[in-house]
C-alpha cells in the first residue's frame, strides 16, 4: 500500500464502491457480502510481578484480527514491565473497575476508528477521563511523514480524542489479509488498490509499550 496520503479521488472511488455494496444488498446479497469470516477474538489475562494497583486494560476493536494481535504484543511488554494486563475486545464491553490505566486500540475503516470502539469510549467517558489513557490506531494508508499523511492520521481519532482529558496516541501499520475480510470489504480494498501485505513493525510496537507512561 502506498505511503502517500489518501487522496480525495481515492475517497470518492471508495464511496462509489460502497454504493455498489448497497446495490448488492438490494438484490439480496447484503448479508453474505458483509459477513466477515469468523476468527477468535483473544481475551487474555497476563499477570506481572505487581499488585492490583497496577492493572491495565487493553480494549481493542478489530475487523480481521491484526489489531487483536498488536494488542496482545503490547500486553506482553507491559507484563514484562510488571503490570497485570487484561486484553479484551470492546464488543464484550469490558469493565474499567479496578483499572489503573487503559490502552484503547482500533483498526480504521473509511477514515475513522471502528464504530464499536467509538461507542465504548462514549459509554465510558467519565471513567476514562479519570484514568491515564493511551490510544493506538492500526491502519494501512497515510503512512508517510509528509504533512498530508500526518493530518489524515490525526483525523482517525477525531471521534474519540475530544472525549478524553489527555491521551497518548500512536499509529501502527497493520496487515492486509483478504481471506479475513468480508466479500464487500475485500471488494472495496481491491478497488482502492490494496494488496496483501503485513507491515506491522513488532520492534516499534514493543518499544512503544515499553515506554508508554514511563
Amino acid at each position: 500500500m502506498s505511503s502517500q496520503a489518501l487522496t480525495r479521488r481515492t475517497f470518492i472511488k471508495a464511496a462509489g464502491v460502497t454504493a455498489a455494496g448497497v446495490a448488492l444488498a438490494g438484490v439480496g446479497l447484503g448479508v453474505a457480502a458483509t459477513r466477515t469470516p469468523t476468527f477468535d477474538y483473544p481475551e487474555i489475562v497476563l499477570e506481572g510481578e505487581t499488585s492490583m494497583k497496577k492493572r491495565i486494560l487493553i480494549a481493542y476493536a478489530t475487523r480481521a484480527g491484526s489489531t487483536a494481535e498488536i494488542a496482545q504484543a503490547i500486553a506482553e511488554t507491559l507484563t514484562a514491565r510488571g503490570y497485570a494486563v487484561d486484553v479484551r475486545p470492546v464488543k464484550e464491553k469490558p469493565s474499567l473497575d479496578g483499572c489503573a490505566a487503559v490502552v484503547l486500540g482500533s483498526a480504521v475503516r473509511m477514515g475513522a476508528w471502528l464504530p464499536e470502539a467509538v461507542n465504548f469510549v462514549q459509554a465510558n467517558q467519565a471513567a476514562l477521563r479519570a484514568l491515564p489513557v493511551a490510544l493506538f490506531t492500526v491502519h494501512m494508508l497515510n503512512t508517510g511523514d509528509d504533512e498530508a499523511s500526518q493530518t489524515a492520521r490525526a483525523a482517525y481519532v477525531n471521534n474519540v480524542l475530544p472525549l478524553l482529558n489527555e491521551a497518548e496516541t500512536v499509529y501502527f501499520e497493520g496487515k492486509m489479509d483478504f481471506s479475513r475480510l468480508s466479500f464487500l470489504d475485500r471488494f472495496i480494498a481491491k478497488m482502492v488498490g490494496a494488496v496483501e501485505e503485513d507491515n506491522r513493525d513488532w520492534k516499534r510496537i514493543h518499544a512503544w509499550a515499553n515506554t508508554v507512561w514511563s
